[in-house]
């Protein structure tokens, strides 16, 4: 299957994209509709910081492929480093959406659920 050949990168760039949609219809489900407010929520879920935190929480909840994913998603050379983010940070949110973006090609509905789900539980946890 042609998600096997991707790098890290081209899974990371679907997964972000279906973090993204995910999480928006998340809010707007939560009936948040005022724009500052979604984009200011959105911020703690999307943000490399959040991912940061959400794979910290699921690392050991993820199966050895997941695990396998991530890394090809974190350890991509990739050509450009944002100065405002942490560089850990940034990589593991790489691997994170990579996972993501993997199993939305792979089309495994069930297990990219439960994983988003338990994100957004993890982004939600009072004590931060």
């Amino acid at each position: 299957m042609i998600v096997d050949l991707l790098n890290g990168a081209n899974l990371a760039f679907i997964g972000d994209a279906y973090i993204n949609l995910y999480i928006r219809e998340y809010l707007l489900n939560k009936n948040i509709t005022n724009s500052k407010n979604l984009h200011n929520l959105c911020v703690k879920y999307l943000s490399a910081k959040g991912h940061d935190k959400i794979v910290k929480n699921i690392r050991d909840e993820l199966t050895e492929e997941e695990q396998n994913i991530f890394k090809r998603g974190r350890n991509f050379k990739y050509q450009s480093h944002r100065k405002n983010i942490d560089q850990t940070e940034y990589l593991n949110s790489s691997g994170f959406e990579a996972i993501i973006g993997y199993l939305y090609l792979k089309e495994e509905k069930d297990r990219l659920e439960y994983l988003l789900k338990r994100a957004i539980l993890i982004i939600e946890e009072k004590n931060e």
